[in-house]
């Protein structure tokens, strides 16, 4: 079993910046991926970022250049920093991880950007 709770969401102005967080009870041991998703009303929840065993990465294509994924395995946290951010970035962000082929799923911050 794995917890996860996001935080960091909340209202920046266009070309702004937030960081979120997702911290995850447990270890982060035999978790084989990570990532973070987005979900606006009336569409599908939408993968942002990804981060994998070893380290590796991808993007959105949406996202690249402005947003960073990492992850703390100390602490047990993964971060998903989001630089000049736009109002279509606004939305509901979850965090998802991937554990022996379970998905666990965060409860989800919302970020708003205004124009």
């Amino acid at each position: 079993q794995v917890q996860l709770v996001e935080s960091g969401g909340g209202l920046v102005q266009a070309g702004g910046s937030l960081r979120l967080s997702c911290a995850a009870s447990g270890s982060f041991f035999r978790i084989n991926a990570m990532g973070w998703y987005r979900q606006v009303p009336g569409k599908q929840r939408e993968l942002v970022a990804a981060i994998f065993t070893g380290g590796s990465t991808n993007y959105a294509e949406a996202v690249k250049g402005r947003f960073t994924i990492s992850r703390d395995n100390a602490k047990n946290i993964m971060y998903l920093q989001m630089n000049s951010l736009k109002p279509e970035d606004t939305a509901v962000y979850y965090c998802k991880a991937t554990k022996r082929g379970d998905d666990y799923w965060g409860q989800g911050t919302q970020v708003t950007v205004s124009s």
